[in-house]
């Protein structure tokens, strides 16, 4: 790394060697960074650690829906789907340049799942539960109707449809974004730090020894309550605690498909059922089509999950299935993505039954473990824990704290006036891009993707304009890199292009084009070493190979 940045770094963890915490959080994925934040903003001095990047495991993975989960009614978690649907709303007035409200069509067939009436009563019982705007309440659609939303779906035993909002998210940058909330408000985050051991005293649970995986460099950090938050390696953390017993995790297997607009030009967000009575999203986003999941039990390597063949053609047959002119193949498929979820073992029952209730379990020796639950009820759940952590350090020594504040609080890039104001913020952002030089398409995507720290990134432009550029980086691509590196703690490649920017899912073609200039201006930025380099750019090769082995199988 460069002198400053890795001296920053250093001087960021020897920080957490120096002091202790009232709350040390092990794992950054989207429920890790919701407690940072809302554990600091409480009052309680804060650290986070994550052995890989932020995000990087089951939190850049998921279906990227920030939804109530309709199908959970079928299995009468009636509970969890108001819980979770109110807090769609929460997490959009909260960040609404991460998520975006999308209309979701609920086709039903003759002989299908779902029929006229069940659809309608299960989405007003939806609507209901969820307390679902006015607005975005349901509506039933006719057989012409619902073609007309979406002419590629199967005409044949067509009834209608369903129709109703869900919201469309980037997961990554979602947890990003809360990650550089909980750090505004003074948290100590780091990535690439991994808890190796854990400390005690008389067997209390007092801290870690953690590795810096960049540098090799350990460091004790001590705190009077640890939070394990870490997903699917949550029985790994509990097992290091001898305390892993009674319910432990089951590991399912989700994995999606990308395929371009082109190919693929679905008009319409569809949310259909298989012939084994699963469920599947077909979801349009920026010139792409992705479809999934599937969901089936793992227990192969949990940081490195890996689609199946088995897997690409079950997806692939659901979509023929529901889109069948399409004829889409193979060699159709231009990425994928393959995710686990950490789910609470239930025995006899089948992945797709598995509740994804959260729970929380408190060991003898005081280790926090939270595990379960969705993306969309991240902000709850980090209620719940922070509530939790609020009673046990009152109970320690006395100290009260601040009420949670997280349901009216932008996360970073947050502040564009709520939901009704945000439209009009990325047209004036749009216009200031504009006349930085930029083309409307590209300054509106970075007004959508930063929110309102898009003028960070305008800065950046602006005061590279004129300056010798020693990389092959266009001024907004370099900006965009520089803001990953300094704000958002990228430290490898494969950070910005898989999790900063979602190009190696969503624009592999982009990714493949500027990948070299992106090591080569990271590896001189950031100093690394001859081997680090060669390291980093191997790890960029191995993300883009399992995201294109869908259709590279079928070239070989």
């Amino acid at each position: 790394m460069n002198r400053n940045l890795a001296t920053d770094r250093r001087k960021r963890l020897s920080n957490l060697d120096n002091e202790t915490f009232d709350v040390l959080i092990v794992g950054g994925g989207i429920t890790g960074a919701g407690i940072a934040l809302d554990a600091r903003k409480r009052g309680m001095s804060t650290a986070l650690i994550e052995m890989q990047d932020f995000a990087a495991g089951t939190s850049s993975r998921s279906t990227k829906l920030v939804h109530g989960g309709l199908r959970y009614l079928k299995q009468f978690e009636v509970k969890m789907v108001a819980e979770v649907g109110k807090e769609r709303a929460v997490v959009y007035e909260n960040g609404p340049h991460v998520t975006t409200p999308e209309w979701m069509l609920l086709p039903f067939y003759k002989g299908g799942t779902f029929g006229a009436f069940s659809t309608s009563i299960g989405l007003r019982v939806y609507d209901f539960l969820a307390g679902v705007k006015r607005e975005e309440r349901r509506k039933m659609l006719s057989k012409e109707a619902t073609l007309a939303k979406e002419p590629l779906l199967r005409r044949d035993g067509l009834k209608g449809g369903g129709y109703y909002v869900e919201y469309r998210t980037d997961d990554a940058r979602l947890t990003i974004e809360v990650m550089k909330k909980a750090v505004e408000a003074g948290a100590q985050a780091a990535n690439y730090v991994k808890a190796e051991e854990l400390l005690y005293d008389g067997g209390k649970l007092i801290g870690v020894l953690a590795r810096d995986l960049i540098t090799g460099a350990t460091y004790r950090i001590k705190a009077r309550q640890i939070v394990n938050a870490t997903g699917p390696w949550v029985d790994t953390l509990r097992e290091l605690d001898r305390s892993k017993q009674g319910k432990t995790l089951r590991l399912t297997k989700g994995v999606h498909l990308v395929f371009d607009g082109s190919r693929f030009p679905l008009r319409q967000a569809i949310y259909f059922d298989t012939p084994d009575g699963r469920m599947v999203f077909a979801i349009p986003r920026d010139g792409k089509t992705y479809v999934g999941t599937t969901d089936t039990d793992y227990k192969g390597d949990t940081v490195h999950p890996r689609m199946s063949e088995e897997d690409r053609d079950y997806i692939l047959g659901a979509a023929n299935g529901m889109f069948p002119d399409l004829n889409l193949t193979a060699e159709d498929v231009e990425s994928s993505w393959a995710g686990l979820r950490p789910l609470i073992y239930e025995e006899g029952k089948s992945p797709s039954e598995v509740s994804r209730r959260d729970e929380i379990f408190v060991s003898p020796s005081g280790l926090i473990t939270i595990a379960g639950g969705k993306l969309t009820g991240y902000r709850k759940m980090a209620e719940t824990v922070t509530d939790l952590l609020a009673t046990k350090l009152h109970e320690s020594n006395g100290r009260t704290f601040k009420p949670c504040s997280t349901k009216t609080l932008p996360i970073s890039g947050g502040d564009v006036g709520g939901s009704r104001q945000f439209l009009s913020f990325v047209n004036r952002m749009t216009t200031a891009g504009v006349n930085l030089g930029l083309t409307k398409e590209l300054s509106e995507k970075l007004a959508r993707r930063y929110g309102s720290n898009v003028n960070v990134i305008h800065d950046l432009i602006q005061s590279a304009k004129g300056k010798a550029n020693s990389s092959d980086l266009p001024l907004d691509l370099r900006a965009e890199l520089l803001y990953a590196i300094e704000e958002e703690m990228a430290v490898k490649p494969v950070d910005f292009l898989m999790r900063r920017t979602g190009a190696i899912l969503f624009d592999i073609e982009w990714a493949r084009q500027w990948k070299a200039a992106v090591i080569e201006f990271m590896a001189e930025y950031l100093a690394y070493s001859d081997e680090q380099k060669q390291e980093y750019a191997q790890e960029v090769e191995q993300e883009l190979a399992a995201a294109s082995k869908a259709s590279e199988s079928q070239r070989i």
